[in-house]
């Protein structure tokens, strides 16, 4: 079994770092062999989810995206300080969001004192859905 791929990058508050978030996991889903329709919500997804990530970063703060390709699935982690909130809002999990529809599976947990938000992108079909 390979050993999983992991990249992880600090971020401002910023679409700009957003969309380039947005991109990485596009390149990671082409590269594990994701179609490009697949892809494109997962690119989506983790741009949506940076930009609403955003609204929950104190002033100076900053968000940590980290990137794991395992031989099944792509997981993106968002992470920020403070526990009490996580990096993705409650309500848009809750809600089933389409905002982040582009994903298999919306996690959230604290680590500390940091709140972290997990999606999940299964690459072959049949694999565990929400």
């Amino acid at each position: 079994m390979a050993e999983p791929k992991t990249v992880s990058v600090q971020i401002d508050a910023d679409a700009r770092f957003a969309a380039a978030a947005g991109g990485a996991a596009r390149y990671f889903g082409d590269s594990a062999g994701l179609e490009s329709g697949p892809a494109a919500q997962l690119q989506a997804a983790v741009v949506n989810a940076c930009e609403e990530a955003f609204e929950h970063l104190s002033p100076g703060e900053h968000l940590i995206v980290t990137f794991t390709v395992h031989p099944d699935r792509i997981e993106v982690g968002l992470s920020h300080e403070g526990g009490a909130h996580p990096a993705v809002g409650l309500d848009t999990i809750a809600a089933g969001s389409s905002v982040l529809g582009g994903v298999d599976r919306v996690q959230y947990e604290t680590q500390g004192s940091r709140a972290v938000t997990l999606l999940t992108k299964y690459l072959k079909e049949g694999a565990p859905r929400r």
